[in-house]
């Protein structure tokens, strides 16, 4: 039997009553769906542009069949049009929901997803538009979006190219994509030239001169960059985007009152909206540089403020604290014991994993260690994140990471950590690892130190360069920056120091528990020492000793983190203790840091 409705209103503001809504109880019976003549008056009122008439029929059609596909599809584009974006994406999720062929539906929310910023939904839906129309040029084209700025560059590279390969004519926005794409492998001739190409087929698309000039800026072109932000305001006068990367600009050249004076005008043309979360934090960079400390930390205060009311996302204490108490309860030295461990393949390139708090140095250390000419630089790789995922069906197991590796005792498991071993070298190969005439490559992904322990098993011959810096100049730097990494820890300074002493804490177990070949490098003292340390790490790493390691803001790979831009300076030691002159702002979390900063040799002063 219809369950009668409650009559209030869905918080998505589609117009329907909850229950007939977001909260649809799918026990319920309905009944059939609405004949094609019923909707036939709200399809003339959209038609003609009466969305209150359009909206009236179709409230009351959907409130007696909530399962009706076309109805949902015409609401849809009803709150589309009035700009309710919260309504339209979740009726197109429910649309998708009830009809997983529906191409069009499919495709635009994975698009809805991927504008904000939910990459890994987005991607599923992206996947299974691929999956419908494997010969359509914009699924193709919405997964290279998606797994680029997924810091999956070379899997989105296939999908642009397979776009490119399908459609009749070369499309400018395509050729564009694909540039931004390329310039985030660093390879910024190859993007310079697709930039070019899109161009001589459309000059007068803002996004494509937008991309362009960051990618100029990027590769250190500050005066073409400039040019092509002039082009692109042309275009769209007062942008706040361009205002941005206009601050961003004068920023690397140190013209910082000028780019504060950008940062102003966004401010005005915003008419007293004020500034967004990334020009806050912009604003505290340059403020910081500056001298300007207490308007710095107000300003990156503000764009965490910002940054948490516009995505609802908080901390996941409860998620964290869970896995590292798993992952603690999992890998002991009874256990490991009688785990076994890969072999080593001597065929192939072999992983040396960097690993550290974001903002720790990771970064510098990377790319040290890839200006040496048998070390390859692989960057953020989300390999051992996928396999903590994959692990359960790999193995064939009915348990979740880490105790899926029970299995491992299993007659029909004794090769499993081989297959796991090569799932990695194979993911790392597609994406761009491994490099001809190099025998090593980096794996540098934040918080890798979380899986030491299934690290330790599947490489146990794997070099691990622990980066560790000051506690309290790292949370300042997290703080400073946007990241989402270590379950979005650093939305709250709190819990940017809570995170910090989980994980450092889950390092300190597994040096305890386990035989790993490991080594500690304080990143003060590579600013101090610099050869001598960089001498001990090449030592380790079972390298010879190469002084255009010296030299790694010469090594023109780009690295695809917020730290892009310091690691083309020459070494430098403004960043050392930084905390000092943020004594009071960061006293609410000193105590929290003080145990792990004495266990690794730092002082509180």
């Amino acid at each position: 039997m219809t369950q009668p409705t409650t009559g209030q209103d869905c918080a998505c503001n589609s117009g329907l009553p909850a229950d007939r809504c977001c909260a649809l109880d799918p026990r319920a019976s309905w009944p059939a769906v609405a004949t094609a003549g019923a909707r036939d008056p709200a399809r003339a009122a959209l038609a003609g542009g009466d969305l209150a008439a359009a909206r009236a029929e179709l409230v009351a059609s959907l409130k007696q069949s909530p399962l009706d596909v076309d109805s949902l599809r015409l609401l849809r584009e009803l709150c589309a049009r009035e700009g309710r974006a919260a309504a339209a994406e979740a009726l197109l999720a429910r649309v998708v929901r009830l009809d997983p062929n529906d191409l069009a539906a499919t495709q635009a929310l994975a698009l809805a997803l991927f504008q904000r910023r939910e990459l890994a939904l987005a991607e599923v839906h992206a996947r299974n538009a691929v999956r419908l129309a494997p010969l359509d040029a914009q699924s193709h084209n919405l997964m290279g979006m998606i797994m680029t700025e997924a810091q999956r560059p070379q899997v989105g590279e296939f999908h642009y190219r397979r776009a490119v390969q399908l459609l009749p004519h070369e499309s400018p926005i395509l050729l564009a994509n694909l540039a931004w794409n390329l310039k985030n492998q660093g390879r910024m001739e190859e993007s310079r030239r697709l930039y070019e190409r899109s161009i001589a087929l459309d000059g007068k698309i803002f996004q494509t001169l937008f991309g362009w000039a960051q990618m100029e800026e990027t590769d250190r072109k500050f005066t073409r960059a400039a040019e092509l932000l002039d082009a692109a305001e042309k275009l769209a006068p007062g942008a706040p985007s361009v205002l941005l990367q206009r601050a961003v600009l004068q920023g690397r050249k140190g013209d910082y009152d000028a780019a504060l004076a950008d940062l102003e005008l966004i401010e005005k043309t915003r008419q007293g909206r004020g500034l967004g979360p990334l020009e806050w934090t912009q604003k505290g960079q340059l403020l910081d540089k500056m001298g300007r400390y207490s308007e710095a930390f107000a300003a990156f205060a503000e764009g965490k403020r910002l940054l948490r009311e516009f995505s609802g996302q908080r901390y996941l204490a409860a998620e964290a604290e869970a896995l590292a108490q798993r992952l603690k309860s999992f890998f002991t030295a009874r256990r490991l014991g009688i785990l076994p461990r890969a072999q080593k393949r001597i065929d192939v390139a072999q992983p040396l994993f960097v690993v550290g708090f974001p903002r720790s140095g990771t970064t510098m250390i990377e790319q040290t260690l890839s200006a040496h000419p048998e070390i390859a630089a692989g960057d953020e790789l989300p390999v051992v994140n996928e396999i903590t995922a994959l692990m359960p069906r790999m193995l064939a197991s009915p348990l979740a990471y880490p105790d899926s590796l029970c299995e491992l005792w299993m007659g029909d498991q004794a090769e499993g950590l081989d297959n796991l071993r090569d799932y990695y070298l194979q993911r790392a190969r597609q994406l761009g690892a491994v490099q001809p005439g190099k025998r090593l490559f980096t794996d540098k992904m934040p918080l890798n130190e979380t899986h030491l322990g299934l690290i330790g098993l599947l490489f146990p011959e794997a070099p691990i360069v622990h980066v560790v810096r000051h506690p309290l100049d790292i949370a300042l730097s997290v703080f400073s920056n946007h990241l989402t990494h270590g379950f979005y820890c650093a939305y709250e300074l709190e819990t940017i120091a809570k995170h910090y002493v989980l994980v450092m804490d889950l390092v300190e177990h597994y040096l305890r528990e386990m035989k790993l070949k490991y080594l500690r490098v304080r990143y003060e003292d590579v600013i101090s020492d610099q050869e001598r340390r960089v001498r001990e790490i090449l030592a380790f790493v079972g390298v010879d000793y190469d002084p255009r390691c010296l030299a790694f803001h010469d090594n023109e790979r780009y690295a695809r983190t917020a730290s892009y831009a310091q690691v083309t300076e020459k070494l430098y030691d403004r960043s050392v203790r930084r905390y000092r002159a943020y004594r009071q702002q960061l006293a609410p979390i000193a105590a929290t840091l003080a145990p792990a900063a004495r266990r690794l040799g730092y002082e509180m002063d």
